[in-house]
């Protein structure tokens, strides 16, 4: 049966994000590591997505009041909800091999956070920048280009399909007004946000994100678009010890 052009074009967007074999080695090396100390690592990254952009705590009824690292580090729930995430992106990692299970697993995700949770699509690709931040610390010395570009490649495939979900459904982009601005938000700020969303390589895209600090691997990092999120007190994986809400 002859493709109409819709489904053709999926099929040259699922064939060009394709991880080659060397590629789903690297990356899966490197997150069998990570995921070993699978619960404190989710913690740590949630902690520093929470902190560094609060506004995404909106859509987590247990734990949007929480200001403080420790607090949420210490939170039952959160650490629920890290391993949940953890969890999603173990089934993405070993299910590499399988092009068809992977769009399959995100299509499902990105389709219950646009229907039940009604979370904006952005959060993921900015979740998804701190992971790789994370990973980028956490392997410092041992975190090679070919590596680095692996799971570049790897944020890009999830974003794109999570993203595809999005549109599905026809997801609408939710516009903030003025009485869920966060404390030390303006209306202006919010504006530019959504036009940083809406152009990510704008100069409102760039004066949006946290200033980035300088890692050994910034230049990576800030070439592919990635938050770079400021250190947090009391939670670093250095220092790890040995329902309702979004999955």
């Amino acid at each position: 049966m002859e493709k109409v052009p819709g489904e053709m074009e999926i099929e040259r967007r699922e064939r060009s994000e394709e991880l080659s074999e060397a590629e789903r080695k690297a990356v899966q090396a490197t997150w069998a590591r990570l995921y070993a100390n699978c619960e404190d690592v989710g913690v740590a990254i949630l902690v520093r997505f929470f902190v560094n952009f609060p506004s995404a705590k909106q859509y987590f009824s247990q734990f949007k009041h929480m200001e403080e690292p420790l607090e949420m580090e210490r939170s039952p729930q959160l650490r629920k909800h890290a391993c949940r995430v953890m969890g999603a992106l173990n089934t993405v990692v070993e299910n590499l091999h399988d092009p068809e299970k992977v769009s399959s697993v995100l299509a499902l995700v990105g389709k219950a956070h646009a229907l039940k949770h009604k979370v904006e699509p952005v959060y993921f690709k900015i979740l998804s920048g701190v992971i790789l931040e994370v990973i980028a610390e956490e392997f410092a010395d041992d975190f090679p280009a070919e590596t680095q570009r692996a799971w570049a490649k790897l944020r890009s495939l999830i974003y794109s399909h999570v993203t595809a979900a999005y549109k599905e459904v026809g997801w609408v982009q939710q516009v903030p007004n003025a009485t869920t601005l966060e404390p030390g938000e303006s209306q202006g700020h919010v504006h530019m946000c959504a036009h940083a969303r809406a152009h990510p390589g704008s100069a409102e895209a760039s004066l949006s994100r946290t200033p980035a600090r300088p890692t050994a691997h910034a230049a990576l990092l800030g070439a592919i678009g990635l938050p770079l999120s400021s250190p947090l007190p009391g939670s670093t994986l250095s220092r790890r010890p040995s329902s309702e809400d979004p999955p």
